[in-house]
């Protein structure tokens, strides 16, 4: 058998390492074609759709054990269940009481402030099918994709509240970041005093972190902080979490708040992707003149006709005022006496004397 051998191996050796460098010369360069320009983006989409049968067939199992599992429940499960739900009922009836006093009260506030009722125009129920199982990535696949309308960077909810945003998506489905990735973060504020910070994932789905707050600052253990609105990703007033532990430390500037999520990160199945309302814009600037023209408009077209009439009679006046009366040109005494001519003579010169100046010649 040694006779078959080749005692030369340099030969193997240098071919093996040449396709070693060709293959990583060749990745390198398609690496950097779909960092820059996104020339892969439609194969990425063909293989989604390729590797989406898989997907399910990897699922299923795990599906269809759950359904065996709730299938096979026994009676008195489900009798304690029904009882405790009965319970929730009851508790619900009665917080539902205050709730629709305040909601009441708060439509009240927003009608005098003009606002809108909601903040979503519409909103799509997705299905989580697959979970990134690595340690430094907090992130989900959903069986929702382009075909229904989802974009990069969409807000996505749960029961509970904000789950997380929508980062990459394909024909058939969409991977989704959680919140509590260490790479995300989103504006919020204190929902008791509306301090405004940012929430920062820390890479474990039970916990967050709020780094940007002073010592000073008016946070407790117990406050709701939820999505401030701010930069149009998320939706204003969505609970975010509640914060679990504020640490002071006076050698620091900043303290240490960690935030519990509200929404069940390591168990929801349904997802919500929702779409912002657009804000009503606002009526054009050359419109209030225009309006407050016309309807100072008939004010002005009286004013100017006032004008114009007092003008046509000052004339009239006039004339009336140096005109004799027909009683003094008829009176014999009056008409007849040298004292009355006079008087005729020195009239007539005097508005002789005034008619160029008037305007008004005899």
């Amino acid at each position: 058998m040694a006779l078959f051998r080749s005692p030369d191996t340099s030969g193997r050796v240098t071919a093996l390492l040449l396709r070693t460098v060709l293959y990583s010369l060749l990745a390198l360069g398609l690496i950097i074609v779909d960092k820059r320009y996104d020339q892969l983006g439609k194969i990425r989409q063909y293989l989604s759709i390729v590797a989406y049968p898989i997907q399910v067939a990897v699922a299923s199992p795990f599906q269809g054990w759950a359904w065996f599992r709730e299938s096979v429940t026994t009676r008195d499960t489900l009798r304690a269940d029904n009882a405790r739900l009965a319970q929730d009922l009851r508790v619900a009836q009665f917080k539902l009481q205050r709730y629709e006093a305040l909601e009441a009260e708060n439509m009240r506030l927003r009608a005098l402030r003009e606002n809108t009722a909601g903040v979503t125009s519409r909103f799509v129920i997705g299905r989580v099918v697959q979970v990134d199982l690595d340690a430094f990535r907090e992130r989900v696949l959903v069986d929702k994709g382009a075909r229904d309308g989802l974009f990069v960077g969409q807000a996505v909810l749960d029961a509970g509240g904000v789950f997380g945003q929508v980062t990459r998506v394909g024909a058939l489905n969409s991977e989704v970041i959680l919140i509590s990735d260490s790479t995300h973060a989103i504006p919020v504020q204190v929902n008791r005093n509306g301090l405004r910070t940012v929430a920062v994932g820390t890479g474990d789905s039970a916990m967050l972190k709020l780094p940007y707050l002073s010592t000073s600052s008016d946070i407790a253990k117990g406050d709701l902080v939820v999505t401030s609105g701010l930069g149009g990703g998320f939706p204003p007033g969505y609970p975010v979490g509640i914060v679990t532990e504020v640490k002071r430390d006076p050698a620091q500037s900043l303290a240490d708040v960690t935030v519990k999520p509200a929404a069940a990160l390591d168990r929801a199945r349904e997802l919500l992707f929702v779409w912002l309302k657009e804000p009503s814009a606002p009526p054009p600037a050359s419109a209030q003149p225009s309006a407050a023209v016309a309807a100072n408009a008939p004010a002005a077209a009286a004013a100017l006709a006032s004008k114009a009439k007092s003008k046509a009679t000052a004339p009239a006046a006039t004339k009336q005022a140096r005109a004799p009366s027909p009683e003094t040109a008829a009176s014999p005494a009056t008409a007849g006496s040298p004292a009355s001519a006079a008087s005729a003579e020195s009239a007539a010169s005097a508005a002789s004397a005034a008619s160029p100046a008037t305007g008004d010649h005899p």
